[in-house]
């Protein structure tokens, strides 16, 4: 029997005035350029997580408005699998004074023709594609997610 690792994940594409935003971050002690994204924590729905890592990773409070979909990427053969849910958020504030996650090294936003001119740069295909997928008009529910209560805690 084979076992993996998987990892869950979240990201957000998130636009103002035609320009998306993006963080560029460290990675393997390179440069790279991501959607606001990391793992969900235990005992956090999928949405209250992209919102927590936009915030963390931008210092750009959003507001979760749609589901753009489900990546499932694999870096090589042997790695864990990361299972991405993207949303679709609207900026709804930005504190300059928050200090962005350890690893960011900034938040920007790019046009998607700046974001594509960047390609080299991009910390896996998913950044692309989701984009791709948006400017497509992909829109789904978020009614699509169901998430069942967390269990309380057993005393």
């Amino acid at each position: 029997m084979n076992s993996f690792q998987a990892h869950i994940t979240v990201a957000t594409v998130v636009e103002h005035e035609g320009r998306l935003l993006f963080v560029r971050e460290t990675q393997n002690g390179e440069a790279v350029i991501n959607q606001p994204a990391g793992h969900a924590e235990f005992g956090e729905d999928l949405m209250q997580a992209a919102y927590r890592e936009t915030l963390e990773e931008t210092a750009w409070r959003v507001e979760i408005t749609g589901l753009l979909g489900w990546y499932i990427f694999q870096p090589y053969k042997g790695a864990g699998v990361y299972y991405r849910t993207c949303f679709i958020a609207e900026p709804r504030g930005h504190d300059p004074h928050q200090k962005l996650d350890t690893g960011i090294l900034e938040a920007l936003w790019l046009t998607p023709e700046e974001l594509a001119q960047r390609r080299a740069e991009h910390r896996s295909p998913l950044v692309a594609r989701c984009v791709e997928d948006y400017q497509s008009g992909r829109r789904l529910p978020l009614d699509a997610i169901y998430q069942h209560p967390w269990p309380l805690q057993r005393g």
